[in-house]
């Protein structure tokens, strides 16, 4: 385990023979990350920054490998991260998806290959704008790279190959706590304002080939797992389309994307934001500033459970046409925390998707350069052979 301080070195875009990769972010994901990138990847370094001390020492001891450098920056400081970028070939970002934007720029700044694991649409756009520049500079940008979307988008790549026509695709996906607590029955898998956008934000989707918003934690509907989860309520959230419908929009008649929870979650938790706590407009009390969403992150943070034993749901549905039939192509998965590792569900499907990716690019599987979804650019076979190297199975049926 090698820890260094950060060097502002200037090379002239100068890049190694041997592929190197950082990791921007020590916490949950980024340490997933780490994990995978050291048990799986050909890379010769694997750096993760950090400003957070405690969180790299972590890592140290979740992957001790001569592989590893911990380096401490600071998010902010665009010099630093400059220089910083300019020694590696591929960068992943684990850090909140407000700053990706700002890091695409500079890995195209610095011909370095860059990964985000997404979260909001507007930044998405704005990453999309620099689709010409990263062309000219030979990088490839790769955003949405998580879950969902991320694996889900992969899906359904994989259904567009095999139908002609395709009337539907839902797509169902939840992290959930194996063991509920009330009174909402779920606990902190990932950054709750990035949750907060999930569920106060406008969902994009396709109805009818066309493009629309629709409000999120609305169309509540039951959706059946296997025991001993059963029946579940899954709702209409932001984010988890992403691209897929302006990239399928000639492809697809309907798409839509609903977040799985437990039954009552939704009533419950939109309540809080019906009055107004999940606001980013200051309230003035007792002469402060307060924030509603930062009182009500605050509060999630303290009173929810994190980091126990969780598992991601996943059911992607489809019907359309091939060779003149109807057919329905249906996707479960069903992913469980590792006790072994101490890995999380949702760390496994979020981060060992994005490490999967980020490895088709070091092996020039993926070479295109300009920004992409995962739907287009990741190619589905290879993509699933790896998932399966890491027992994250997925059960595909026809009918």
């Amino acid at each position: 385990m090698i820890l260094l301080d950060v060097l502002i070195l200037k090379h002239n875009n100068w890049k190694i023979d041997t592929m190197e990769i950082i990791i921007l972010g020590a916490g949950m994901m980024g340490k997933a990350l780490a994990f995978d990138l050291n048990k799986f990847s050909d890379f010769e370094t694997i750096a993760i920054a950090e400003r957070n001390n405690e969180k790299l020492q972590d890592i140290s001891k979740t992957v001790n490998s001569e592989k590893i450098e911990l380096r401490y920056i600071d998010i902010n400081n665009t010099k630093s991260l400059t220089g910083l970028f300019n020694n590696y070939d591929i960068a992943i970002s684990a850090v909140p998806y407000k700053y990706n934007f700002m890091l695409a720029k500079i890995a195209i700044e610095t011909n370095t290959h860059f990964l985000d694991l997404g979260g909001n649409n507007d930044i998405v756009e704005k990453e999309r704008g620099l689709f010409e520049s990263a062309k000219e500079n030979g990088v490839t940008i790769i955003h949405d790279c998580g879950l969902a979307p991320g694996l889900s988008s992969i899906i359904v790549r994989d259904i567009v190959e095999q139908l002609e026509k395709i009337d539907y695709v839902k797509i169902r996906v939840g992290g959930l706590p194996v063991d509920p607590k009330p009174p909402f029955n779920y606990q902190i898998v990932f950054s709750p304002n990035g949750l907060i956008n999930e569920y106060v934000e406008d969902a994009i989707v396709l109805k009818d080939h066309e493009i629309v918003k629709k409000k999120s934690m609305t169309e509540i509907e039951m959706i059946s797992f296997p025991a001993p989860f059963g029946e579940l309520e899954a709702f209409i959230t932001s984010g988890g389309c992403s691209t897929l419908p302006y990239t399928y929009q000639d492809k697809i008649s309907s798409l839509n994307y609903k977040t799985v929870r437990y039954p009552g979650h939704c009533e419950r938790f939109k309540t809080l934001l019906d009055i107004g706590l999940g606001s980013e407009k200051p309230i003035l009390i007792d002469d402060k500033q307060i924030v509603p969403r930062e009182v009500l992150i605050n509060l999630l943070n303290h009173n929810l459970p994190a980091n126990e034993k969780d598992v991601v749901l996943l059911k992607v549905l489809s019907k359309g046409i091939r060779n003149g039939k109807s057919v329905e192509l249906a996707y479960t998965m069903v992913d469980n925390y590792d006790k072994e590792n101490d890995i999380t569900s949702m760390m496994r499907t979020t981060s060992y998707t994005t490490s999967i990716i980020a490895q088709l690019v070091e092996k020039d599987i993926i070479s295109e350069p300009g920004v992409y979804g995962c739907e287009e650019i990741v190619p589905c076979s290879p993509f699933f052979k790896e998932l399966q190297k890491r027992n994250i199975l997925i059960n595909k049926e026809i009918k």
